[in-house]
């Protein structure tokens, strides 16, 4: 099979040829469709966290394919079935945190892409237990995004407890922020979109945001203020100082969400400011398997919209480069 490699931080990825992988107890090979490009793939094969994996490994933990073999115990999946493949790639399910819902947390956790081979390939080795059915009627390169710029914004808007009516600041409309969007809508806020290129302002006003604030020229934070000051802010641009800009824009009570990890990133907090105003600053780690289902049935009841373009695997490093370069639409997803 073809794979994409990270044989060294910061290199191009070698496309080349790997023996389809066998699956072992409680494993299942699936054969991939789609795989979403997310910015966290670029941060793992340049090495940019503090915890980084091991070259040579294949990135990639938006994938969505055809269940190809299954291992010894598996009986819950069956060959030909379509799945996904999330960033959490296997939790231990006996810990406090998976026993309490918040198997995201889990310290045993193995992340697709990262810790373990992931979705740039022909085939891709899986937990059985971690892969989650797609509905039918889901195009796999709408469902691949969901897995998680879909289901990690639809958590961040959960874990930020979004109410009817609030105003919701939504810092970068892209492959996350897009789908952001639509979530606070079914949730009833009204949205105010920040961002600083022409491309994504107008997918803001296409997907109907109610206040689009162009960063370029606008000051997000003084906009904002302006309205009233944001219930809630989600910081899915990865700027350090976009967060600063939304802490500044959240009203008294805010609760400020950082979602996305620049390599470099830091927040200072105001000790006085935060008291004072009572600001809940809260940092949200993509979806459990319960989110990515409601994620998937939203999307089957039509409720979202996946922005996408398609790219051949073959074309993963010029992918790379229009992300960082900014000139994605929202989401790119490889073909295998």
């Amino acid at each position: 099979m073809k794979a994409a490699v990270v044989h060294q931080f910061g290199r191009p990825l070698v496309i080349e040829d790997r023996p389809i992988p066998e699956p072992g107890p409680g494993q299942i090979t699936v054969q991939m469709e789609a795989s979403g490009l997310c910015h966290t793939d670029i941060h793992a094969a340049h090495g940019d966290w503090p915890v980084k994996p091991v070259p040579p490994f294949v990135p990639g933990h938006e994938g969505v394919g055809l269940v190809h073999a299954v291992g010894e115990g598996v009986t819950r999946l069956n060959v030909g079935e379509r799945v996904a493949v999330p960033w959490l790639g296997y939790a231990c399910g006996a810990c406090r945190a998976c026993l309490t819902g918040w198997e995201t947390l889990c310290e045993k956790q193995l992340n697709t892409g990262y810790s373990v081979d992931g979705c740039y390939a022909e085939y891709f080795l899986a937990e059985a237990a971690f892969a989650a059915r797609v509905p039918e009627g889901i195009n796999p390169f709408e469902a691949a995004p969901l897995t998680c710029a879909g289901v990690t914004t639809y958590k961040a808007l959960k874990v930020a407890h979004v109410r009817p009516t609030e105003l919701v600041a939504i810092s970068g409309i892209g492959g996350l922020g897009h789908l952001a969007l639509q979530y606070a809508q079914i949730l009833g806020a009204t949205v105010a979109a920040i961002d600083v290129t022409d491309e994504k302002l107008d997918l803001a006003k296409e997907l109907g945001a109610d206040l689009v604030i162009d960063a370029r020229h606008e000051d997000p934070a003084a906009v904002l203020k302006a309205h009233g000051g944001a219930d809630v802010a989600v910081g899915l641009a990865v700027d350090s100082k976009s967060f600063e800009t939304a802490y500044a824009g959240l009203r008294r009570g805010g609760r400020l969400v950082l979602v996305a990890l620049p390599a470099e990133g830091s927040l200072t907090i105001p000790v006085f400011d935060t008291v004072l105003n009572g600001t809940s600053i809260i940092g949200s780690i993509v979806g459990t398997r319960a989110d990515l289902s409601e994620v998937f049935a939203l999307h089957a009841a039509r409720r979202t919209r996946v922005i996408y373009q398609e790219r051949q695997l073959s074309e993963v490093n010029a992918s790379f480069d229009e992300v960082l370069q900014g000139r994605a639409p929202a989401r790119l997803v490889l073909r295998p």
